[in-house]
């Protein structure tokens, strides 16, 4: 199954909007580092429900935003949730990102970026579109240190790039893009019953949880076009 047929399929069951509750929690903490001014253009990698772009336009005022997806139901569904001219949707790829060169001010991503078949070249792409000063925003919760996530392969026929922090600076840095800040962003909205709950249908021990949410979290890797 291709990355559109599978995602298609998630937004065809509704679950975009089940993504969107999920990555909020994070989410926010990583939009509001984003330098982001009145009027700016930004790019939502793998936009999902393009929730993304709607709270950038409500509390930052970009002047345009576009929600990039490979799968048209997401792209379709994305469209509906957002009743604002200055937001539209693309179904694209990316390994050609459907944008003039320097002609985005910043890119954003959350949890899509490990689904480039070529992800050095997709940082390339996002280079070329930056304009000079602008920033990629680029948060994973699929990365090497969060254990938790190593199963995640197994639930999707997607094969997913699992780099660690090292290699995010480094592959940031091979494309040309300084790196100007890593960092995780702990989850502390999941609420973690007590140690006597456990185990759960998803967690064995609670130590295992508070790691997964409040030790590692989201990796954030910013890259700014020199």
């Amino acid at each position: 199954m291709s990355a559109s047929e599978e995602f298609d399929s998630w937004a065809a069951e509704g679950r975009d909007k089940g993504m969107e509750d999920r990555h909020w929690h994070t989410t926010k903490h990583a939009l509001a580092r984003m330098p982001v001014e009145a009027g700016d253009t930004v790019v939502d990698l793998g936009t999902g429900s393009g929730y993304a772009l709607r709270a950038l336009r409500e509390t930052a005022g970009i002047g345009r935003g576009y929600g990039l997806d490979g799968a048209p139901e997401m792209a379709r569904n994305a469209a509906d949730y957002t009743d604002d001219d200055a937001v539209g949707f693309l179904v694209g790829d990316f390994d050609a990102l459907p944008f003039a060169d320097e002609s985005v001010d910043h890119v954003f991503s959350m949890e899509a970026f490990y689904y480039a078949r070529d992800p050095i070249h997709t940082l390339e792409e996002i280079k070329r579109i930056l304009r000079p000063g602008g920033t990629f925003y680029c948060a994973v919760n699929y990365y090497e240190e969060n254990e938790a996530s190593h199963e995640w392969q197994d639930n999707i026929a997607i094969e997913m790039t699992r780099w660690n922090r090292r290699e995010y600076r480094e592959a940031f840095r091979e494309a040309g893009l300084h790196v100007a800040e890593q960092d995780t962003i702990a989850d502390r909205e999941i609420e973690i019953p007590p140690a006597e709950a456990f185990p759960t249908d998803d967690w064995e021990t609670r130590a295992a949880m508070v790691d997964r949410y409040r030790t590692w979290g989201t990796l954030l890797t910013v890259g700014v076009k020199p």
